[in-house]
């Protein structure tokens, strides 16, 4: 690994806070997410044009995407009453243990579960339709292996490290690159 790399990793912030389940479990405030990630900064005014909301909503779930620490205003290209918002690099979000979530909590996790799987599901619906016209922008994989639990585990942490690897936000991207949604997940097949 090289010394930048090592840096980049021990600046990664692992959150697993049920306050972040809360600010998660929003279907608009996967969207704010979504789209900060996709094409960078934006102001709650071109958020609300992007999204179709209007800006006080937009305002409001900035806020709590913010005491969240999800996202962060740039205050360097923000002037007046107008701040600019980026999605904040080098998070590693991870749920915590059922066992110390709160009944509430559980049912915020199951709800976020429910959303993160209907945008699953549309996401491979997309796939299927359009891979053939994708240009080689379409990759995917299936594979059936035998592991241990612990083997599992490194085989996730593995794909976080090379998730890392690659990640960077828009405003570092080349040119030529594009927002590519990436998506994996192990479970028993017997």
């Amino acid at each position: 690994m090289t010394k930048k790399r090592r840096a980049e990793a021990a600046a990664r912030r692992t959150v697993d806070s049920p306050e972040v389940l809360k600010a998660l479990s929003h279907p608009l405030r996967l969207r704010i997410l979504r789209h900060l990630g996709a094409a960078g900064p934006a102001t709650s005014t071109t958020l609300a044009a992007a999204l179709g909301e209007n800006t006080g909503t937009l305002s409001y779930h900035l806020r709590m995407l913010e005491r969240s620490g999800l996202i962060e205003d740039i205050p360097e290209r923000s002037t007046g009453r107008e701040r600019w918002w980026r999605g904040v690099r080098g998070l590693d979000i991870r749920r915590p243990p059922q066992g110390e979530l709160t009944e509430a909590e559980r049912v915020m996790s199951a709800e976020l579960d429910r959303m993160r799987m209907e945008e699953d599901v549309e996401l491979a619906r997309q796939f299927t339709a359009g891979q053939a016209e994708s240009e080689g922008w379409m990759r995917g994989s299936r594979s059936l292996i035998h592991l241990t639990k612990g083997e599992l585990d490194a085989f996730h942490d593995d794909y976080l490290a090379l998730l890392a690897r690659y990640a960077r936000g828009p405003e570092d991207a080349p040119e030529d690159a594009r927002p590519v949604l990436l998506r994996w997940f192990g479970l028993p097949a017997d």
